[in-house]
C-alpha cells in the first residue's frame, strides 16, 4: 500500500471537512478522485502531504505509520497543485533545477533528471524561454516537470488541466498514463468526467468529507444499470417545478441545468409522460432524449450535483 487514510477527521473551528475518512491509495494504481466544490479532496490532499494536522485518525505512507511525513516519506511524493506553482522570471530549465535542488538531487544525476523532465512533458525546444511567456498550457506542463524530477513513487495531480486548451489537455493525459506505466502511484482530482474515465484504473466519489462509493468506471455503472436518464431541454426551466417531479414513485434525482431537465428514474417505470405532462405545465419542450447511465450518472445519484456544479438540485 502506497497510502492509507484511517478515520480522519478534519474540522476548520466548527466546519468538519472531513467526516471520519478512509482511502486506501495502491501501488501502481491511477486513482480519480472526484467530488463537488466543498466535498472535502483538496484538504485531504493536504492531510495526505503533511500540509495539515489532522484532529482524528491515522495516515501511513509507504508502510510507515509511525512517522509517516519522515523526509525520507516526503522526498517520494510529488504534488501538482490546483495553482501554477513556478516562477515566471525563470526559464524553463531553470525552474526545475530549482525544484530538484529541493529534491536533493546533485551533479550529473540532477542535469540528467532535469534534461528528461523537460523532454517529458514536451518543454526541451522552451527550455530557455522565460516561463512568463507560456501560455496556460505550456505553464501547467512545466508545474508538472517540476513535480515529477525526482520520480516520485506517489504522484498527487489536483485538477492539473484547469483552463487550458484541449491539446495542452491530451498531452498532460498522455504524459499522466506514460507515468503510471512507468511505475508512478498517481491520485489524480479533476472537475472533467472524460478525463477520469479516460485514464483512472478505480474512482472514488466523496462528498461532504466522506468517501461515497469506490470502484472501476464500469463497476460504479453497472450498479445504476437498473436506472435511466432522461433530458429534456425546455423553453422556460425557470417555470418548472422540480418538486413535483421528484415526488413521483421511482423518480431518484432531478436536476436543472441551464434549459435542460434531467431526471434519473428507475428503468421502465412509466413515469415519462406524467414527467412530460408536469414539465409542459409551465413550459415548452424543445428536446427529449433517453440514455443509458453513465459515470456522471453515478455522481449525481450519490451527490445530487454535477461534477462541475452546473445543476440546482
Amino acid at each position: 500500500m502506497v497510502a492509507s487514510l484511517t478515520g480522519i477527521v478534519k474540522r476548520y473551528g466548527k466546519k468538519l471537512v472531513l467526516d471520519y475518512t478512509d482511502l486506501d491509495i495502491r501501488q501502481g494504481e491511477i486513482l480519480g478522485l472526484l467530488g463537488p466544490n466543498g466535498a472535502g479532496k483538496t484538504t485531504l490532499i493536504k492531510c495526505l502531504t503533511g500540509m495539515e494536522n489532522v484532529d482524528q485518525g491515522t495516515i501511513e505512507l509507504f508502510d510507515d505509520q509511525k512517522n509517516p511525513f519522515h523526509t525520507r516519506n516526503k522526498e517520494r511524493i510529488g504534488l501538482v497543485t490546483q495553482e501554477i506553482s513556478v516562477f515566471v522570471e525563470l526559464t524553463a530549465k531553470e525552474n526545475i533545477n530549482f525544484f530538484a535542488g529541493i529534491y536533493g538531487l546533485k551533479g550529473e544525476k540532477r542535469k540528467q533528471r532535469v534534461q528528461e523532465a523537460l523532454e517529458f512533458v514536451g518543454l526541451t525546444e522552451h527550455a530557455k524561454e522565460r516561463a512568463a511567456k507560456f501560455s496556460g498550457g505550456m505553464l501547467r506542463r512545466l508545474n508538472i516537470a517540476c513535480s515529477i524530477v525526482h520520480e516520485p513513487k506517489l504522484l498527487i495531480m489536483d485538477e492539473p488541466t484547469v483552463g487550458i486548451d484541449p491539446q495542452s489537455r491530451n498531452h498532460i493525459l498522455e504524459a499522466v498514463k506514460k507515468l503510471n506505466q512507468r511505475g508512478t502511484t498517481i491520485l489524480y482530482t479533476t472537475h472533467y468526467m472524460e478525463e477520469v474515465e479516460a485514464i483512472a484504473s478505480e474512482v472514488v466519489i466523496i462528498d461532504q468529507g466522506q468517501v461515497m462509493t469506490r470502484g472501476t468506471v464500469q463497476e460504479l455503472v453497472r450498479n445504476i444499470q437498473h436506472e435511466e436518464k432522461i433530458k429534456i431541454e425546455v423553453s422556460h426551466p425557470e417555470m418548472i417545478s422540480l418538486d413535483q417531479i421528484e415526488k413521483l414513485v421511482d423518480v431518484k434525482q432531478v436536476t436543472k441545468i441551464g434549459n435542460e431537465i434531467v431526471v434519473i428514474a428507475i428503468a421502465g417505470s412509466g413515469h415519462l409522460d406524467r414527467i412530460l405532462s408536469i414539465i409542459k405545465e409551465g413550459s415548452g419542450i424543445i428536446s427529449m432524449n433517453v440514455e443509458k447511465p453513465d459515470l456522471e450518472d453515478v455522481f449525481l445519484t450519490l451527490t445530487g450535483r454535477t461534477l462541475r456544479d452546473g445543476g440546482e438540485k
